[in-house]
């Protein structure tokens, strides 16, 4: 079961050029990096890297690339059609936010199990194309964040 505590990172370049990666099991949702914890211990820190890992081959730790915890977090109601990957009753999901920059849009290695498409996009482009609100408003932080 999955545990509904969870990060989304924001990849962008400092162009504020943002990353966005297409859902396999969800043609046209379009999202950030996102993943569960894998233990209810593991620091938000280290899912958000191992999340930017496994979803796009991107290393948050190489020296020129900078990953910020920007100290918010999203409390939102799980999608219906995603609770079964949770404990029976579990409805909501705590997710921590968090931004990678990165020099200059790389191409990434996707998991094809999880995503089928990527693409980068200029911030306001990113947001609109985001499914989920709180994706889109987190890319819109991005211009106080990314200073």
């Amino acid at each position: 079961m999955k545990i509904p505590q969870s990060v989304l990172v924001v990849i962008h370049t400092p162009a504020l050029d943002v990353l966005l990666i297409e859902r396999a099991d969800a043609p046209g949702f379009w999202q950030s990096v996102t993943g569960s914890k894998d233990t209810e211990d593991e620091p938000f820190e280290a899912t958000a890297v191992r999340e930017v890992w496994e979803e796009t081959g991107i290393d948050a730790h190489a020296p020129d690339h900078v990953l910020t915890d920007w100290a918010l977090e999203n409390v939102y109601e799980i999608y219906p059609q995603w609770r079964h990957r949770y404990a029976p009753g579990v409805v909501q999901n705590t997710e921590h936010l968090f931004g990678l920059c990165i020099p200059h849009p790389l191409p990434v290695r996707l998991s094809a199990r999880e995503h089928r498409d990527q693409i980068w996009l200029p911030w306001q482009e990113a947001a609109d194309r985001c499914f989920s609100p709180s994706n889109a408003e987190a890319i819109t932080w991005l211009r106080k964040f990314a200073r």
